[in-house]
């Protein structure tokens, strides 16, 4: 965003987005695996996400074509930087430790969130419109 859409909250509303969006394509990456043998699961340090905005009190956008090599402008740092891999935990012999329960319910937690942001900035910029209509 640029000019006077450039505010610490939009920031920070699209950051959670882009972090929020950034966990939906981990999550989905997760149960896509949840049969691959020695497959272990990622999340995304959405904290850490929501810190960097915070931090740079910029447009923190984080490419979600590709998890490993995205970028985050505002902070130099890589989408990696914030998937972090669960290499602890293995609940079957082959290694996999995806429960597809868990993970479902991530995703729907994950879509809650989503949408309560979502719902903020429309609400946000709803304010902003009716403040420039007069």
């Amino acid at each position: 965003m640029a000019g006077w859409l450039d505010t610490p909250l939009l920031n920070l509303l699209e950051g959670g987005l882009d972090g929020l969006g950034l966990r939906q394509k981990v999550l989905a990456d997760n149960i896509a695996n949840v049969d691959t043998p020695g497959f272990k699961r990622s999340d995304v340090n959405f904290e850490k996400v929501l810190q960097a905005a915070v931090d740079n009190q910029k447009n923190i956008a984080v490419s979600q074509e590709d998890a490993t090599t995205g970028s985050v402008p505002a902070t130099g740092m890589s989408a990696a930087d914030f998937v972090v891999k669960d290499e602890s935990t293995s609940i079957r012999n082959d290694g996999n430790n995806v429960d597809i329960d868990t993970e479902m319910t991530k995703l729907a937690e994950n879509t809650l969130h989503y949408n309560a942001l979502v719902t903020m900035l429309t609400s946000h910029l709803s304010l902003l419109k009716q403040v420039i209509k007069g």
